[in-house]
């Protein structure tokens, strides 16, 4: 194997650095790479444009659909409410009720940006209406954002599965006890910050209370319940269950009458540009794939690999994961770097005995971190864009959450079994 592919990777960064898109940068110095080496262009083209016929890739328009529903149904806001009276009497409940939320939410979008874009808006401005820094409230909005793609249904894994082969149903169950333990770990955080800066909570709720905030929450709730159990109880596929989530949040806002007719239109029309830019990713980074894969750099990353930590250590292969991933979720788009990255690491993953669905959860969990982290998550510029905030003061606001996100992530790929257990008791 040659160094050539090294050019590669320098052309893909200068172009990025000059802020031309991720996309377009894989497509062009993959292009330019095979017209300077001979590759053959036309077969990568082939594989590139064919590959995406696929359901499950199509059901990741379907989830963003569903999610822009939700957000424009009056879904969030039924939910957070709920959420409030749940959990609002602990101290700093507005922030306990902002995690809860999310962990509702993440049931029916599946993805982060759905969860900061659709709840963040309503988060915000009830915590600080009733006292809280501006700072932290959208530190915790942000950092609960990411447990939309963790706790099922979610857009990366199945992204994860139809590149790296494995069932979407035992993705989705390994993302619950993670979730769950993610989303304690931060109300833990909000708590100790919210009783030093002696920030508000609310009355302890009577049963009429709870029982008015869940009847008007009902059939939000009902989604994550009817996705999942017509997943596992085999009568729809998780690929369709993409179709469920998006019927189902027509059919909530039309009858609670917070979606119009006339709103329709215009959802699908968003919702397809951006299913539109996934699409284009998708595409490009599988020419970027087909170019690395042809020079052979998975190979010569597995080598490096092994010979910086040997055989024996499976923990250590996954610190060396976490790094990159930390890395590249802070540059990357997430569907580059699954599509990118997870196809060199999960063989390698294997080769340590490390089991797919494990692995395939701290990948996810670990390149979520990235859609909160400095330059560029994503999320911290939705966040500032909704607040005026100074970037810098957010920035420092979240750190003390992604340093807890990673404590998880380390956590999760110590403990195989938070990830395992759950989708072998369901399947086998």
């Amino acid at each position: 194997m040659s160094l050539n592919f090294i050019w590669l990777f320098v052309m893909l960064f200068i172009m990025m650095a000059l802020n031309i898109p991720v996309a377009t940068s894989m497509l062009i110095s993959s292009v330019v790479y095979m017209l300077v080496y001979d590759i053959p262009i036309f077969s990568a083209s082939i594989q590139s444009i064919w590959s995406p016929m696929s359901s499950v890739l199509l059901s990741t328009g379907f989830f963003i659909l569903a999610g822009n529903l939700m957000n424009n149904g009056g879904v969030t806001k039924r939910i957070f409410h709920f959420a409030n009276t749940m959990v609002g009497w602990i101290p700093g409940g507005l922030a306990h009720s902002n995690v809860l939320a999310s962990v509702i939410f993440a049931g029916m979008s599946g993805t982060a940006i759905g969860d900061a874009g659709g709840l963040g808006q309503i988060e915000v401005q009830a915590m600080t209406d009733n006292g809280y820094d501006l700072d932290f409230s959208l530190a915790v909005t942000g950092a609960s954002s990411i447990l939309g793609p963790i706790i099922p249904p979610s857009v990366p894994m199945v992204m994860y599965s139809l590149v790296g082969g494995v069932s979407i149903g035992r993705m989705f169950m390994a993302g619950i006890i993670p979730g769950i333990i993610s989303a304690v770990g931060m109300m833990a955080l909000c708590y100790v910050i919210s009783i030093k800066r002696k920030y508000a909570k609310l009355k302890f709720p009577t049963l009429k209370e709870v029982w008015s905030s869940f009847r008007y929450a009902f059939f939000p709730l009902m989604a994550p319940v009817i996705i999942l159990a017509s997943i596992y109880s085999g009568v729809i596929t998780p690929s369709e269950s993409a179709v469920i989530a998006a019927v189902y949040a027509i059919v909530i806002g039309l009858f609670s009458k917070d979606l119009g007719i006339k709103e329709l239109p215009k959802i699908f029309k968003e919702s397809f540009q951006l299913f539109g830019s996934v699409l284009y990713i998708y595409i490009a980074s599988k020419f970027f794939g087909f170019v690395v894969t042809y020079e052979q750099v998975p190979n010569a990353l597995a080598n490096l690999v092994r010979n910086s930590i040997g055989n024996s250590s499976p923990f250590l292969f996954f610190l060396a994961v976490i790094a990159i991933l930390l890395v590249c979720g802070c540059i990357m788009d997430n569907n580059a770097t699954i599509l990118i990255i997870a196809p060199v690491l999960a063989p390698l993953a294997s080769s340590f005995g490390i089991d797919p669905v494990h692995f395939g959860l701290v990948f996810i969990f670990t390149m979520m971190i990235g859609v909160v982290t400095p330059p560029v998550g994503i999320i911290l510029f939705v966040l500032q864009g909704m607040s005026g905030i100074s970037f810098g003061k957010l920035c420092r606001a979240i750190t003390p959450f992604i340093i807890l996100i990673i404590g998880c992530a380390i956590l999760f790929a110590l403990v195989p079994e938070l990830s395992t257990w759950l989708p072998n008791l369901v399947f086998g």
